[in-house]
């Protein structure tokens, strides 16, 4: 009986992953069609490419990050794919209420080169929820190497799913968390370092 329910959940969880109702891509072929930024952004053949200029590094130039032009989100599912080089460092941002002031007006799910395998799960491990939430589990792939994220905002509930295992789930109504905006901007770090995004597609959840 348990095994018939995991595969029923697993089942549903690919559809659902897979149903195309209600998706928005953000891509396209032209970058200012669904973002804004000063940074050294380009879209080419439905690939985001970070490539950041000489001189630029750290990750307060909150003006160069990728950031959604048109709308604000409350409740949606995201879905992602992103690529890092070794040492890669980047983060989706979600419920950003100042763009000036991201890392203590929004919230960050961690993107991240997990170069050591071994090494201790904190919030900067990918999946890890910044400000002070650790992953369950570490399921990103080695630098190089495309990962897949599904992030869900219901209510006060964030669920984030790396490479198709449940990494995360997180009370928005409790802890560091607790005082942050409900709503806002959606986004993408820039590090001063490498990356690269592709398939970005949102749905709103009523």
């Amino acid at each position: 009986m348990r095994l018939i329910s995991v595969v029923a959940l697993l089942t549903a969880s690919v559809a659902w992953s897979d149903d195309k109702k209600d998706w928005v891509d953000l891509g396209g072929t032209d970058l200012g069609q669904h973002w804004t930024t000063k940074g050294n952004w380009m879209l080419k053949d439905g690939v985001f490419t970070l490539t950041p200029r000489p001189g630029e590094k750290g990750w307060s130039r909150f003006d160069a990050y990728l950031w959604s032009k048109i709308k604000t989100y409350q409740n949606f599912d995201c879905e992602f794919e992103y690529k890092v080089e070794a040492k890669g460092n980047s983060g989706f941002y979600f419920h950003v209420g100042d763009l000036a002031n991201p890392v203590n007006q929004g919230i960050e799910v961690q993107i991240h080169d997990m170069n050591d395998p071994a090494a201790k799960l904190t919030d900067h491990t990918s999946g890890g929820v910044i400000p002070g939430i650790a992953p369950k589990k570490q399921t990103s792939k080695p630098a190089g190497e495309w990962n897949k994220f599904l992030i869900s905002v219901k209510g006060e509930k964030l669920t984030i799913t790396l490479n198709g295992e449940l990494v995360n789930e997180v009370d928005l109504n409790a802890g560091k968390l607790k005082d942050r905006p409900k709503t806002g901007a959606i986004g993408f770090q820039d590090h001063g370092l490498p990356l690269e995004l592709r398939n970005i597609k949102i749905r709103e959840i009523k």
